[in-house]
């Protein structure tokens, strides 16, 4: 795999986060799954206005993007200066995130896009926790400022390579993954609106392309070293 493709990968996650983001925040209750800084301050203020409610929200999904975070971390490992492009445990991290979002979807078409306020945020939880593994995996990458879930740093290196006019490679891998999670906020919008009862839909086929696309990829590879035989050989 080439970084070109690895990154426009990437770029498909970001939209997943910010789809997956917008879900949670327009359709379950009003907090992030995958902004935990917005989290954090969304839970100060609750606890300031005594809104116990908003508490356990805004706690809830810190906590579940936790555990998500740690089961990436396990599943996908962490970077080695020996990695490919697109290390194998990635796949099968996305392989449980996947598994996690199409859980919470049939929680949502059960309740035909209209669940109560206990589904609601037993939902809520799980697209947290399922960002929390999709964060910790990409960071197997290694990569400096790829990211699809923390995009303040993402925003800040952008700003940086523009003003100091560095690798445009790189700031052009930001600015598409930043305008990806804008552009999936703004799909779970439209969605909600207008074919509420399939909300999760985008979110999982973007998933599912992604881990297809990698799977086909990385197998194509092997094959291929394979057939080459051992170095020397």
């Amino acid at each position: 795999m080439t970084t070109r493709r690895r990154d426009l990968l990437v770029v498909v996650l970001a939209f997943v986060s910010g789809y997956t983001d917008g879900v949670g925040f327009l359709a379950l209750g009003g907090a992030f799954t995958s902004v935990m800084t917005g989290n954090m301050v969304l839970l100060g203020l609750s606890a300031g206005q005594a809104d116990w409610e908003g508490v356990g929200r805004a706690l809830g999904a810190i906590l579940a993007f936790i555990a998500g975070a740690a089961l990436g971390t396990q599943l996908a490992g962490v970077a080695a200066k020996q990695d490919p492009i697109w290390p194998r445990p990635v796949n099968r991290a996305l392989a449980v995130e996947l598994a996690i979002l199409a859980a919470a979807a049939v929680g949502w078409f059960v309740t035909v896009g209209e669940p109560g306020a206990v589904v609601q945020f037993v939902l809520l939880l799980a697209l947290a926790a399922a960002l929390g593994v999709q964060s910790s995996t990409v960071q197997r990458f290694g990569v400096s400022g790829l990211s699809t879930t923390y995009l303040t740093g993402t925003l800040t290196s952008a700003v940086i390579h523009l003003v100091w006019r560095r690798t445009p490679r790189g700031s052009e891998r930001h600015w598409n993954i930043i305008g990806a999670l804008v552009f999936g906020a703004a799909m779970a919008a439209v969605t909600k609106e207008l074919a509420r009862p399939a909300l999760p839909a985008p979110q999982l086929v973007g998933l599912a392309v992604v881990l297809a696309v990698a799977v086909l990829i990385t197998r194509r590879e092997d094959r291929a070293a394979a057939a080459a035989g051992p170095p020397g050989a």
